[in-house]
């Protein structure tokens, strides 16, 4: 099934008929603003469904980022050893 595409106007002023479809399980809406895709509107189903996949695509991001941000500033990494130390004065490495 192809998603619909809209404008955030678009989408703005039939977002009753949106939300709708999406209930029925009739369609998936993708919601651009400036021609560029922002957000998706699915069942709410298939939303729970996918969330154990949104949650490691997510987590791959923020790692992503925080290993960019390393990668320009290595002083904001925390060396293996202090983290081992710190782990085990918590009791979370033996």
């Amino acid at each position: 099934m192809l998603a619909k595409i809209m404008n955030s106007k678009a989408a703005r002023a039939s977002w009753r008929a949106l939300l709708d479809l999406a209930y029925r399980g009739e369609g998936d809406t993708v919601i651009e603003r400036n021609g560029r895709p922002v957000a998706a509107l699915i069942p709410f189903e298939d939303y729970e469904a996918l969330q154990d996949e949104l949650d490691d695509l997510r987590a791959g991001r923020r790692a992503q980022a925080a290993l960019e941000a390393w990668e320009k500033d290595r002083s904001l990494g925390t060396p293996l050893e202090q983290v081992e130390a710190e782990w085990r004065a918590e009791g979370l490495l033996e």
